[in-house]
């Protein structure tokens, strides 16, 4: 149930962006209007807003790939509620909410909504801040986000740099888990929900590499943490080597970019599943970090594959 309205803007990096081309931060706006303008935008726009944080990878495939799941966060010291307030991030929110407080004072916070202001590691900081605040006062219910929040904490100013640890669902049962009764209502919003989601997995072998099963085909799609030239290098190399076929009738179709980072897709049987992928990925990562390290020219051939794995790129953030 990821969102789709921005998703298919094939949005040019920072530096790289024309006066009339899209804005990169994904307000539909041209960039001469948007973050473009002289003081047009309180936020600057941020290519890589989750850059220093240990969970960058898995933050950006939750916010782009993974229909349903969530992760706890711990607050950072000095932080309002640190080391008392229970903090949760998850995919999706009812209604696409920015966060909620629920009434046992928890913070959830939603990494799926409308909004994008150039810097979504500032958007966060700003809802969980107010989310923080509400908690504070007793008060639960939703928290938005209307406007640009201009200068502030980032996400990365306010939570531990740790690791997430994420769980994946296969319904959206975790918004009513601290509900008795969600009411009739609710229930049928529930199931519609439900009805979207397609089968995910998270790989444990590796990091931020999910499974999923669209109908026709499985994918693998890797949230990676390598600078794009040297990542884009070393997979030229594997697939000159035939080393990039995970399993047999895999294929590497080519990457998402969002976020900064770089997101490897591979095509998969059906029936693959993810549990089969579990050693090929981690001889594939060993591969990988070989072939980042070699810092060799590279052959004809392999300067083939860097060319066309450079046009099988798809910006979605």
């Amino acid at each position: 149930m990821a969102k789709k309205s921005r998703k298919n803007q094939s949005a040019p990096v920072e530096g790289e962006v024309g006066p009339r081309q899209p804005c990169p931060c994904g307000s539909g706006k041209r960039y001469k209007a948007c973050h473009g303008a002289a003081g047009g935008a309180a936020t600057p726009f941020v290519a890589r807003p989750f850059e220093g944080l240990a969970g960058e990878c898995d933050l950006i495939a939750l916010r782009e790939l993974v229909p349903a799941a969530t992760a706890p966060l711990t607050l950072a010291e000095g932080v309002p509620g640190a080391g008392s307030r229970v903090v949760r991030l998850n995919t999706l929110l009812p209604v696409a909410a920015p966060a909620m407080v629920r009434d046992s004072g928890e913070v959830w916070l939603g990494l799926q909504v409308q909004h994008n202001y150039g810097d979504p590691a500032r958007d966060l900081g700003a809802v969980l801040l107010a989310a923080l605040e509400q908690a504070e006062r007793g008060e639960s219910g939703i928290v938005g986000l209307t406007s640009d929040p201009g200068e502030g904490p980032r996400l990365q100013d306010l939570v531990a740099n740790t690791e997430l640890d994420v769980t994946v669902h296969d319904t959206f049962e975790f918004w009513v888990s601290d509900v008795a009764d969600a009411g009739e209502d609710f229930a049928a919003a529930l199931s519609q929900a439900n009805d979207t989601i397609r089968p995910t997995a998270r790989l444990e072998g590796v990091e931020a590499a999910y499974w999923t099963n669209v109908g026709t085909k499985e994918h693998l799609r890797w949230v990676m943490p390598h600078d794009e030239d040297a990542l884009l290098t070393a997979l030229a190399r594997l697939h000159a080597a035939g080393k990039d076929v995970l399993v047999e009738g895999a294929r590497f179709v080519g990457m998402f970019r969002a976020h900064g980072l770089l997101t490897p897709v591979w095509d998969l049987p059906v029936g693959t599943g993810a549990a089969a992928l579990e050693e090929p990925a981690k001889k594939f990562a060993a591969d990988l970090k070989t072939a980042l390290a070699d810092d060799s020219d590279l052959t004809q051939e392999e300067r083939s594959a860097r060319a066309g794995l450079a046009n099988r790129q798809v910006t979605i953030r």
